[in-house]
């Protein structure tokens, strides 16, 4: 099981810990589960941040 996989699972089940039940707790898990894999990704080095956030320098 890859950091990615173990990444969304922790944050899935967070987000399920942390509000359960309703629409907008709904919401709030798939907002777990995104941070969860982001930050598995991270882990595995399969997310590379300075390419999301750009270089400054390459915006002239």
């Amino acid at each position: 099981m890859s950091r990615s996989s173990i990444g969304l699972f922790v944050g899935l089940v967070l987000g399920i810990v942390v509000v359960f039940g309703g629409f907008l707790e709904l919401l709030a898990v798939i907002v777990f589960g995104a941070v969860g894999l982001v930050v598995g990704r991270f882990l595995d080095g399969k997310l590379d941040v300075q390419e999301l956030l750009g270089n400054r320098s390459n915006r002239r």
